[in-house]
């Protein structure tokens, strides 16, 4: 910054309440850790450390560079400042991919190091491992928004991982992804008169990530097949990539949760633009609602466009709930 220089000694109080706020967010990737003082050309003086302590920016750590990953990293850069929102570090298996695209000081090496970037939130977007392996300790230091919601199939690490956010006293964010209706599925939940929940997602076979017992081939040939029908429980180990968006409906649907919510993924090569997936609902007195939703997509896409701005709109979400999980 060429007005940029060292001040010795202090500044007057009318001199600090010329603070403009609105020069704030081209810092804030940095988190506003500036030691400096700007002496604008109208004669004022900003103090950048005055102006860090008044504004109050949560910091976002994400775990998981693949497209998820990158829209949000982008999305944080290029938006959060105005939203309140700074980076404070990218995780990705193969760091490699990060440089060039990531500042090298926004860039974890070792997950085992986050506590050192002391994130309010922390995103993971990249599979169930990673929340097997580092939930409990991301809800210990900061509130956790698990893109993988899949892993909660796990019924003692699903216990775990709501014991910790009660002790800690922090969210355990789950967003809705591409569920619609997933606030009104988990009302009626709350109430009490939610008796069933169905979810089929049908995409096109190369969409599917298949593992487990579903043989490998099964996606192969033309026209519409049903690959599985069954328990979410059942369903989240032979497709923990797929299946997320059900994993979502059964932690709003708690009270079945997913032994009780049934799923089906149906491999059809018709849907060469888009994934369906819909959602049938039963309660009390022959009361159902059945939804259908179109989110367009990619041939080999695992996560429909749409989705992308979901996950965001619910990263605006995690303010914290307390300690507790919490459907966004």
């Amino acid at each position: 910054m060429e007005r940029e220089s060292l001040l010795v000694g202090g500044i007057s109080a009318a001199s600090r309440s010329l603070l403009v706020i609105q020069s704030a967010p081209r810092f804030a990737d940095r988190s506003l850790c500036l030691t400096h003082w700007e002496t604008h050309n109208s004669g004022e003086v900003w103090d950048y450390r005055d102006m860090a302590a008044s504004i109050s920016f949560q910091r976002i750590g994400v775990v998981g560079y693949g497209h998820l990953g990158q829209y949000l990293v982008e999305r944080i850069l290029k938006d959060g400042a105005a939203l309140g929102l700074t980076l404070a570090f990218v995780w990705n298996r193969n760091s490699e991919k990060l440089k060039g695209f990531i500042p090298d000081e926004l860039i974890l090496g070792d997950l085992s190091t986050f506590a050192d970037r002391r994130c309010d939130v922390i995103v993971e977007v990249c599979h169930p491992q990673i929340v097997k392996e580092f939930g409990l300790h991301f809800l210990s230091q900061s509130h956790f928004m698990v893109g993988s919601p899949s892993a909660l199939s796990d019924p003692d690490l699903n216990l775990k991982l709501r014991q910790a956010a009660q002790l800690h006293g922090r969210t355990l964010y789950v967003p809705s992804g591409a569920l619609w209706g997933g606030q009104d599925i988990q009302r009626l939940n709350d109430s009490g008169a939610l008796k069933a929940l169905f979810i089929r997602m049908s995409k096109h076979p190369s969409c599917f990530r298949l593992t487990g017992d579903i043989p490998p081939d099964c996606t192969d040939g033309e026209g519409r097949r049903v690959l599985f029908r069954g328990s979410v429980a059942e369903l989240c180990p032979l497709a923990p990539n797929n299946v997320n968006t059900m994993a979502a409906a059964a932690v709003a649907a708690g009270t079945l949760g997913f032994t009780g919510v049934q799923g089906e993924i149906v491999s059809d090569t018709a849907l060469s633009d888009y994934h369906v997936v819909e959602v049938e609902v039963t309660g009390p007195g022959g009361f159902s609602v059945h939804t259908v939703r179109r989110n367009p997509a990619k041939i080999g896409a695992v996560t429909g466009s749409a989705t992308y701005d979901s996950f965001w709109n619910s990263l605006l979400v995690c303010k914290g709930h307390g300690g507790k999980v919490y459907l966004c």
